[in-house]
């Protein structure tokens, strides 16, 4: 009898270890880890971390469509999937017309068909559906437009640093939304 239970312990004790080991690799998840970094002319940079959700479901893979079952029009979105999205900057920088002090942050948006709102967030570490808007450092608004193609899988990256400017860039299915940000 003791021998049995030995033997269960030991198994829940092996199954955690594995649950807790697939949390930690986050690269086997429906939607892996991506990073978007940019560096300024002086060496500044500003680094977003996040999660790439893909169009298809990956359950069922059935196409889901930005603005409906995914990134939903007019309703707070964390920018990704699993973790809340970090924006981190060592420099000041402007986000659209926010002005964002050097530090670390949560990025969130809210979707809509023809314009995007960007939220620059205080609080950081949380889950990314765990949304506070009284930590909200502040919101900018910035046109959406277009890809050229499907995009599969939730793409933030960088435009290359003109000195001090560039380009943030969300893509995902048919949508592209260019945010500016700035050394300031």
């Amino acid at each position: 009898m003791r021998k049995l239970a030995v033997v269960g312990y030991l198994s829940i004790f092996v199954l955690i270890g594995v649950l807790v080991y697939a949390q930690q690799d986050k690269s086997k998840r429906p939607s892996p880890p991506g990073t978007a970094t940019v560096t300024f002319a002086d060496g500044k940079t500003v680094t977003v971390d996040y999660s790439r959700p893909k169009i298809h479901d990956p359950k069922t893979g059935q196409m889901r469509h930005v603005g409906n079952e995914v990134a939903p029009y007019d309703k707070v979105w964390r920018t990704g999937a699993n973790e809340a999205t970090t924006f981190v900057t060592d420099a000041d920088v402007m986000v659209g017309d926010l002005h964002v002090p050097a530090g670390k942050y949560t990025m969130y948006s809210i979707p809509g068909q023809s314009e995007w709102t960007i939220i620059i967030n205080k609080q950081t570490g949380q889950w990314g559906t765990i949304y506070d808007e009284k930590q909200d450092l502040g919101r900018t608004k910035v046109k959406a437009g277009k890809t050229s193609s499907s995009v599969e899988q939730f793409t933030i990256s960088f435009d290359k640093a003109n000195g001090k400017k560039t380009n943030m860039n969300f893509e995902w299915e048919n949508t592209k939304v260019s945010v500016p940000v700035m050394e300031h």
